[in-house]
């Protein structure tokens, strides 16, 4: 009778008790809401990053083709002189190639038939005359690009059934290129002058050349300033600085300018760099110092990881045959954290080469035409050569951005690569 009467409330309070079973319920349904609502913002995430992905992708590729027209150009040698060709009206040597290639067009329409090609047809032909005065005389076949309306007309912008006030091209001209892809002379092939050639007021020309060496070089120029410097004050921090009350403020300090926004970085360059010290504007020099001033922080605190990283038996084992603290730190404790040091180091480069703030604010923002040899001539980057391609009203850059961003995303994913490769095949397991 006791024994039943103890059992009872064992039953009603166990495992198979309704209370235990609604408590197990809804432990497990909230478990699963858990679940579903993780994978629902990865799923959301990756959405994002598609959209964005295919965005940049359907715009940009355009870019990497450019519409050309083979012409051929007579060499009049009324408007070049043999004995100064560099001289010669080679405006007028392009008009002429224009009316032999449209035999039937009126005169009031030979202005507009010059528009078909680009502005540098012109001076493609005359470097080839200055290159071979023999030519003068002679009917020459160029391959040029198109200007941009025509270029955006052949890639399928324009809409030909829309109200021709509307558009930059009229009924006209349009039937014009037409004729020449009838005719065969219209091409796309792959767009080389996006890579070879530097920034340009006309679309079909404009590349990023002068953009990537000036992204080189302010990144060659951080790196060699911020990565000495950086390290040897993780290591001071870490291993030979006393433990009080000024390292620790140090630390703290260390850890905010790592979380300071890049454009405060910015505006000490442009006080110091540029006000006090009058180093020269839009130069990857300044760029780089700048850039340097922001990486330091992330490298410091990486190195500082990495170090901590190391066993302590390393340093009690290298100290007990008679090394000196110099040592231990040198040969035994800095080799072995080098990887997380160069992962860490890596990163920070190429959160860097992503800034774009701090160089504006620098001046790397300017109309260059020409790519820098050296770190103290003016230049654009990367992301600055995007910022000012975003903002021009031709149609023709809105496809060069989305290619920029493309080239700018591609070195973002090779450094990031190197810096896991690095981590994978030099990291050790204690």
């Amino acid at each position: 009778m006791t024994d039943q009467t103890n059992d009872a409330p064992q039953a009603s309070h166990g495992w198979a008790s309704p209370e235990f079973q609604n408590r197990l319920s809804r432990r497990r349904r909230s478990e699963a809401i858990l679940k579903g609502v993780g994978l629902g913002a990865i799923l959301f995430a990756f959405l994002m990053l598609g959209i964005l992905l295919w965005t940049l992708i359907s715009g940009g590729t355009q870019a990497f083709r450019q519409t050309h027209i083979t012409l051929d150009v007579p060499i009049s040698a009324e408007l070049v002189d043999a004995e100064d060709p560099s001289r010669g009206n080679y405006r007028n040597v392009m008009n002429e190639a224009m009316q032999v290639t449209f035999p039937d067009a009126e005169e009031g329409d030979l202005r507009a038939l010059s528009g078909i090609v680009s502005n540098a047809a012109q001076f493609e032909v005359r470097d080839r005359i200055v290159a071979d005065p023999s030519l003068i005389g002679q009917t020459i076949t160029i391959k040029v690009p198109v200007s941009d309306p025509y270029d955006q007309l052949n890639k399928g912008n324009v809409d030909t059934e829309s109200d021709e006030t509307m558009r930059r091209l009229n009924d006209a001209a349009i039937g014009w290129f037409q004729q020449l892809q009838d005719e065969g002379r219209i091409s796309k092939p792959i767009n080389w002058a996006l890579i070879t050639n530097a920034d340009s007021r006309f679309p079909e020309l404009a590349g990023l050349k002068g953009a990537i060496i000036g992204s080189f070089y302010a990144l060659l120029v951080c790196f060699l300033i911020s990565f000495p410097l950086g390290i040897g004050a993780a290591i001071y921090l870490e291993e030979f600085a006393p433990k009080n009350r000024l390292s620790d403020v140090i630390e703290v300090n260390i850890n905010n300018l790592a979380a300071v926004p890049s454009v405060v970085f910015g505006l000490l360059a442009l006080a110091v760099f540029l006000g006090w010290f009058g180093m020269p504007r839009s130069a990857p020099l300044v760029g780089g110092m700048t850039l340097a001033l922001m990486t330091m922080p992330t490298i410091i605190i990486a190195t500082r990881a990495a170090l901590k990283a190391v066993p302590p038996s390393i340093r009690e084992a290298a100290l007990g045959v008679g090394a000196s603290k110099q040592q231990v730190v040198f040969g035994h404790v800095l080799p072995l954290a080098m990887p997380g040091i160069l992962t860490g180091t890596i990163i920070g480069l190429a959160q860097a080469l992503g800034e774009t703030a701090p160089l504006l604010l620098i001046g790397m923002n300017a109309f260059v035409t020409a790519a820098p040899s050296t770190p103290l001539d003016a230049a654009t980057a990367l992301p600055t050569q995007i910022f000012i391609w975003a903002d021009s009203p031709e149609r023709g850059f809105v496809s060069r951005t989305s290619a920029a961003i493309l080239v700018l995303l591609g070195f973002l994913v090779m450094m990031n690569a190197l810096a896991i490769f690095l981590r994978n095949r030099f990291e050790r397991r204690w």
